[in-house]
């Protein structure tokens, strides 16, 4: 029986605090990754790698840009296994504290030209504690929503974890191209840029208010004092479902690299093409702003038709977008490159609107944490954190050209559509066949390991 559109399961008021609390964390994570990639692009390498010559200084500035998906596993790892043992709530707090305090030291750091070697030295330090708070908090974000949320809207409130990313970006560039419009090149330089991660402190402040007001999930609640339930740790998560996070990473891809390719190193690309920094941010911003409506619509249809199906159609579009993507923004025409760097993004965020459900149903209670956080994180670290880096060497290798940044993305996308077609759906957080699931238990999932099977109990319902 299929489950109409329309969700018929009322939300309880910790569902709805859930969702808040968990949409001001995505909102100040994207936030303050949305303005740092914007500004390795076009800031940070005449502020603290001026003493390189600008290829290499982009370069540097984009490497600085990675660490912080480096430092993603390290923190999905840590926070994973605490989340697992304690509970999603402490640790989302803390999370959220360390993500506001590193963006605030950013936005107070003097440049290479005042206190030397310590200005990019700091600006790494800072990236990593912002990399390492987010490696813990996307996914903790997620899992506390998803365990609140009703059964029939898990995808849904999924999704909204991830509408921080178009939202943001929205956010992100209507200020930066408001700072670039009323203020001098100078200016935007000496301190303009510095305005929109000092204003990340009240995100934080908002955002802790609401996140003391959140309970434990229930889900992790009635399974916690159990001894079969409770968490055995990173490596046996790895050992269990090694093959299942493996399987998630090379998914999500063709979403990761598209969204980066497209909105870090396309900035650059299109400054290169003589496009304006206030045509580039309206470009980001109406293009995002049009995902937030993608990946709304894709987290309705994920909780109807199944999450791998909305991650597949999403990818497919990522893949056109590959083919013709530098062909058609090298035409140098706006509209042509705004409608072309849209549908790449409205492609990835409809994609992106089945992640969240997807990973999290991957996994038992006792292990959910974790194993998403590794999951999410390691694409990142896997596929994410090169993208621009890779694009901006591999166009700099090839004296311009974009024929090899478009075989690799051609080929990341190819390789996660045939991976995705292999699988299934996983099971409910419960442990139960979705209506959509035609065909039994999925295959790789949890139910079908060692641990899966521990951890799945029958009677009157099923349960992890």
């Amino acid at each position: 029986m299929r489950l109409p559109l329309r969700p018929t399961t009322p939300a309880s008021p910790q569902a709805k605090r859930a969702v808040t609390s968990g949409t001001f964390g995505s909102a100040l994570e994207w936030f303050d990754f949305s303005v740092y990639g914007a500004m390795s692009a076009t800031v940070f390498p005449k502020l603290f790698f001026d003493k390189l010559d600008p290829a290499m200084g982009l370069l540097a500035s984009f490497a600085t840009f990675g660490v912080g998906f480096f430092a993603r596993p390290v923190g999905g790892f840590a926070f994973g296994h605490i989340g697992d043992r304690v509970g999603r709530r402490n640790v989302l707090l803390t999370t959220f504290i360390s993500m506001g305090l590193a963006s605030l030291v950013i936005g107070l750091l003097p440049p290479y030209s005042s206190i030397g070697f310590a200005a990019p030295l700091l600006l790494v330090a800072m990236r990593f504690i912002q990399g390492f708070a987010l490696g813990g908090e996307a996914t903790g974000s997620q899992l506390m929503t998803m365990e609140h949320a009703p059964g029939d809207r898990r995808a849904f409130y999924g999704a909204l974890m991830g509408m921080g990313s178009p939202v943001s970006q929205v956010a992100a560039n209507v200020l930066l191209a408001v700072l670039s419009g009323v203020l001098s090149e100078d200016a935007f330089i000496s301190w303009g840029w510095r305005v929109p991660f000092l204003m990340s402190i009240l995100l934080v402040a908002v955002g802790i208010y609401i996140r003391t007001k959140v309970e434990e999930t229930p889900v992790f609640a009635e399974k916690a004092e159990a001894p079969a339930q409770r968490s055995t740790g990173p490596a046996a998560v790895i050992r269990g479902h090694g093959w299942t996070i493996l399987r998630l990473m090379l998914a999500y891809a063709p979403i990761v690299v598209t969204f980066y390719i497209v909105s870090v190193f396309g900035l650059s690309y299109l400054a290169d093409l003589g496009f304006s920094r206030s045509n580039t941010f309206t470009i980001i911003l109406i293009s995002n702003f049009l995902s937030v409506i993608a990946i709304w619509w894709g987290g309705r249809l994920a909780d109807v038709h199944g999450r791998r199906k909305i991650l597949m159609i999403g990818s497919a579009g990522t893949l056109f977008a590959a083919v013709v993507f530098f062909p058609v923004v090298d035409t140098g025409s706006f509209p042509v490159a705004l409608a072309m760097v849209a549908f790449a993004l409205v492609s990835a965020q409809f994609g992106n609107a089945g992640q969240a459900a997807l990973f999290a149903e991957a996994f038992p209670t006792r292990m959910r944490y974790t194993g998403s956080a590794l999951a999410l994180t390691g694409t990142n670290l896997v596929f994410a954190a090169p993208a621009p880096f890779l694009a901006s060497w591999l166009t700099g290798l090839s004296g311009g050209g974009t024929l090899s940044i478009t075989v690799f993305w051609v080929g990341v996308t190819v390789a996660a559509l045939v991976n995705m077609a292999l699988m299934s759906d996983y099971k409910t957080l419960e442990g139960a066949r979705h209506h959509f699931d035609k065909s039994g238990p999925a295959a790789g999932g949890p139910a079908d390991t060692p641990e899966g099977r521990a951890a799945v109990q029958t009677g009157d319902g099923v349960v992890r």
